[in-house]
């Protein structure tokens, strides 16, 4: 790039001259001092200015002033034009600052010759200014960066630092100690050492001042401002400078506060681990890897945890920790090991050890291999721990999980594991579960209380294991039910067989006879995945055996699955039914009770009746169990009682006053404590009397507890309600305990009724029945009655009463009305049969 010229001349003639002369210079030009100081701010990087003395308005020599005046940022060279009879201003333009001066006329040559010795000293000036500059920034860059402390000081008095010539301090050691450069000259570096250090440091400072060393090393520590202490490795030593009397010297700081605090975290943890191996519950070792585990090292707990002392084992001398470990753990270790030491892994292995005293003890070793700088294991090295109470108690607690406390089978969890185990197996064998459901155990439980019911799941179980065997497994599920794990069976004729097999053993459990137990049979596919679904079904198959008889067994196939799915629909339109007030899927037919004497009506029986639009009529035996299952027997019951007394208005308004409304009262009705209050609140609600009503109850609501039901039949027969017992012969039936009963009619249940089809009239106990009924005080209805030779046989034997299809169906309201009065013709009172404790005249 062409170096930048001001030609500053009030002649023209002499610019275009000079300006021809330096045309291979970037010129610039100016007619006087004030044009030239105009152009001079225009054009900071200027190379040069040629300058005449002699202008008008501004003369050259006060545009030298100006230039030498601060003003301007940066000083440029300036040859000054003269006449060569003026060397006083010659003198004079040099003495402001001009470089050189050249005589008018000017020679062009001499001119360009100065003009190219000026520019090429002022490039050379600039060279050196940037090499120093550099120097300085590169010095000063290593002075503020440096990682360690500088200081170079100028005096020698520790405690009072002379303040004439400022010490040079870099950042980093202002943050070592904490202090600024002020701070550290008006404290000197005396009062910020700590004490236990000064004395040594001033000594050393002594010996270098005086000259005996030329400096000194030492650690020591600095009191920073907020009274913490910072350790520095600090490094002293004398300076000369070149033409000064006075000796300084040269301060290196280096922070170790860190490597100090780990040589004192070591001590620590040498001392700290010393106390653990002392104290170690166990031993801690160091061993060859070979067969014998050759002992270089043993903790002194070596004799704690094997009852032989360290030096016992170290080196083998009286034997190897080998000989230590029990046998069969033996070849696993060595094996562990080896797997470990390939992968570079830490080993954890827990296994068994026998003592001194020839006892066991199980023990945790976690250690790790020592490997040279060619990776092969030198030595292993580690602790072993004594585990043996926890693992008494992880045995413990193991046992625990997977059995049930009643009877010390494995429980549902145990059972669950290990379907699961021989899912995933694959097995490819038949596999199974009978599970045994034991019915009415919270009846039982009721009854004779808790430790009674554990007492006989308790022999149960013993004599069901006695069916126990290598592909039979015998679980306790919940406190009612056991399942048998079956493998490799036949067909299904095998689990029929051996579910047969089981039900002696059930019987001959106390009061498991009466009782009675369903029992559930699945067959497991391997696509079974659901440990939850397969008991559930397996629990409904069950429940399902016991619904048709004390005992039964029954298989969960697809009829069984569709039959829990309309159950489930049934349940869904139950809960609804529940919860609507208008009635609306719950009907009552009514279905007469009849005077065999005089074939006149007597009683109507309300049958519940049930019809949705998803499934139609559904019929009582199956939406009542399912209604008593989820309790919504109850309100239903009451639902049932408020229509049962809209139909006895209707009866009264019609003229029949002496007509009753049999109504059948579920066992969870009849036990709930608040059930005679509803009662009440019922009758008083629609203004009907309790005599217009007779509850029927079946006999095995006696079962759970007879003295509480029969306290409250008799305040119900007290307010003048009728009891009647539903399906008599078939429940409870004790005939000592019958008289007690608080009850006015026995209902013979309809098998007894049937028989008399297939019997000779000697044969049949029915005629016993009422005989027995009578002698009690209680009134006799016999139930399903269909034909003629049934009603004569009833006759014959004194039945007061029958029910059945071979006088009417059930009727809705407005037809069982017109039967009345087809049957008994006009409203009138007619006195009805009268036993001790039956039902008065009306």
């Amino acid at each position: 790039m062409a170096a930048k010229v001001l030609v500053v001349d009030d002649s023209s003639q002499e610019r275009m001259s000079i300006g021809s002369m330096l045309g291979d210079y970037e010129l610039i030009t100016a007619c006087d001092g004030v044009e030239a100081l105009r152009e001079i701010e225009k054009n900071p990087d200027l190379d040069l200015v040629i300058l005449d003395i002699n202008m008008p308005v501004m003369d050259g020599f006060q545009v030298l002033a100006e230039l030498k005046s601060g003003k301007f940022p940066r000083r440029i060279p300036v040859i000054v034009l003269t006449n060569c009879d003026e060397p006083d201003k010659e003198i004079r333009g040099l003495q402001l600052g001009a470089v050189d001066y050249i005589r008018k006329p000017v020679n062009m040559e001499s001119l360009r010759a100065r003009v190219e010795i000026h520019l090429e000293m002022e490039r050379l000036q600039h060279l050196i200014e940037d090499e120093s500059l550099q120097c300085r920034q590169m010095l000063q860059a290593i002075f503020d960066q440096a990682p360690i402390g500088i200081g170079l000081y100028f005096g020698s008095k520790p405690f009072d630092p002379e303040a004439n010539v400022p010490p040079l301090i870099n950042p980093m050691y202002e943050k070592i100690t904490g202090r600024s450069k002020e701070e550290l000259m008006k404290l000197g570096w005396a009062q910020i050492t700590h004490p236990e250090d000064l004395e040594k440091n001033l000594e050393f400072f002594e010996k270098m001042n005086s000259g005996e060393i030329p400096g000194y090393s030492m650690e020591k520590r600095y009191i920073r401002p907020d009274g913490s202490v910072v350790w520095a490795d600090l490094t002293v030593s004398w300076l000369h400078f070149q033409g000064s009397s006075t000796y300084n010297y040269l301060s290196l700081v280096q922070d170790i506060t860190a490597r100090k605090n780990a040589e004192k975290a070591l001590l620590e943890s040498e001392r700290s681990k010393s106390v653990l191996l002392s104290n170690l519950p166990g031993m801690a070792y160091r061993c060859r890897y070979d067969r014998d585990w050759t002992m270089e090292f043993v903790s002194a707990g070596c004799f704690s945890l094997t009852g032989y002392t360290d030096k016992d084992l170290l080196e083998n001398r009286v034997l190897s920790f080998n000989s230590i470990i029990a046998p069969e753990y033996r070849d696993v270790l060595w094996e562990e090991w080896r797997r470990i030491l390939a992968e570079r892994s830490p080993f954890k292995y827990e296994y068994e050890i026998v003592t001194a005293s020839g006892g066991r003890k199980w023990v945790l070793e976690m250690g790790q291999g020592v490997f040279n700088s060619l990776g092969e294991v030198v030595a292993l090295e580690g602790i072993i721990i004594d585990i043996t109470h926890q693992k008494q108690n992880e045995t413990r607690l193991r046992y625990l999980s997977e059995h049930h406390p009643t009877t010390g089978l494995y429980n549902r969890t145990y059972l669950e594991s290990l379907l699961d185990g021989d899912r995933k197996r694959g097995k490819g064998e038949n596999r199974a579960l009978v599970l045994l459901s034991m019915k009415n155990i919270n009846a039982i439980n009721l009854s004779y209380g808790y430790n009674y019911c554990v007492k006989i799941m308790q022999e149960l179980a013993a004599r069901l294991s006695t069916f126990v065997s290598g592909n039979r497994k015998l679980f306790h599920i919940t406190l009612d039910r056991l399942a048998f794990y079956i493998m490799g069976f036949k067909d299904d004729a095998e689990l029929a067989e051996f579910s047969n097999s089981l039900f002696p053993a059930v019987s001959e459990t106390r009061i498991l006879h009466a009782v009675g137990c369903g029992i559930g049979i699945l067959k497991i596919d391997d696509c079974d995945r659901d440990m939850d679904t397969i008991l559930k079904n397996v629990s409904i198959a069950a429940e399902h055996a016991g619904k048709n008889g004390v005992f039964g067994y029954r298989f969960f196939d697809e009829e069984l699955q569709k039959q829990v799915a309309r159950e489930s629909e049934i349940k869904e339109e139950l809960l609804r039914i529940s919860q609507d007030e208008d009635d609306r899927g719950l009907s009552l037919e009514y279905q007469p009770i009849v005077e065999l004497k005089t074939g006149r009506i007597r009683t109507f029986e309300a049958l519940a009746r049930m019809k949705s639009d998803m499934l139609g009529t559904v019929a009582p035996s199956e939406f009542i169990p399912l209604a008593e299952e989820l309790e919504l027997i109850v309100p239903i019951g009451l639902r049932i009682l408020r229509m049962g007394c809209g139909f006895i208005r209707r009866l009264r308004e019609e003229g029949y006053e002496d007509i009753r409304l049999s109504v059948n009262v579920s066992p969870i009705q009849m036990m709930r404590e608040g059930f005679l209050d509803d009662f009440s609140s019922i009758l008083e609600e629609t203004g009907t009397d309790p005599s217009g009503f007779c509850l029927e109850i079946t006999e095995s609501v006696f079962a759970d507890s007879f003295d509480v039901i029969n306290r409250k039949l008799k305040q119900f027969r007290e307010m003048g309600t009728t009891i009647a017992i539903d399906d008599f012969g078939t429940g409870y039936s004790s005939l000592s305990r019958e008289r007690e009963m608080n009850v006015n009619i026995l209902k013979i249940d309809r098998i007894f009724i049937e028989k008399l089809l297939h019997l000779n009239p000697e044969e049949a106990i029915t005629g016993d029945i009422i005989s027995m009924a009578h002698r009690l005080g209680h009134l006799v209805v016999a139930e399903g009655v269909e034909l003629e030779c049934q009603r004569q046989y009833l006759l014959s034997h004194h039945c007061d009463f029958m029910q059945g299809f071979l006088f009417s169906r059930p009727l809705s309201p407005g037809a069982a009305i017109e039967l009345l009065k087809e049957t008994n013709g006009p409203a009138d009172r007619v006195p009805m049969p009268n036993r001790s404790g039956g039902l008065s005249e009306q």
